[in-house]
């Protein structure tokens, strides 16, 4: 009898890092089918975190943060932001958002003038859908 020594399965197990941590923001509140698309922001916004919720504007077909007021067609509330991008620096195309889902109404950034009850009428016909989900922060 030999004695030979054998790796277990075919490939070996070999140790990966990583470098990133998981940050659960909890934004997505149900299973209602996800659709995404890549947009075009508008630039000089700022920072737009993730769960904004953007509307677009009618001229240039360029996405920025819904406000009730607002009269150029980003009124009507339309998307929510994927990501988070910087668009100091001038317009961000290829921008990630989500065109249909629930989500947490305490996750979304809402723009001026829109409340939880009247951004959720306003996000229904899109089938995007705002729930109060229970938030799982931690107590610390």
């Amino acid at each position: 009898m030999s004695g030979s020594t054998t790796v277990n399965g075919i490939w070996p197990q070999t140790p990966a890092a990583f470098d990133a941590t998981y940050q659960p923001d909890q934004l997505i509140a149900g299973v209602y089918p996800r659709v995404t698309e890549n947009v075009t922001l508008a630039g000089a916004q700022g920072v737009l975190v993730r769960g904004t919720v953007l509307g677009v504007v009618t001229a240039t077909g360029k996405y920025v943060v819904s406000t009730s007021a607002a009269t150029d067609g980003s009124q009507t509330p339309i998307a929510v932001l994927a990501d988070t991008y910087d668009t100091a620096a001038g317009d961000v195309a290829g921008a990630g958002c989500y065109f249909s889902g629930e989500f947490n109404q305490n996750a979304v950034t809402m723009g001026t003038g829109w409340t939880a009850a009247t951004l959720a009428a306003a996000l229904r016909p899109a089938n995007i859908y705002l729930k109060n989900a229970v938030t799982a922060a931690d107590p610390t």
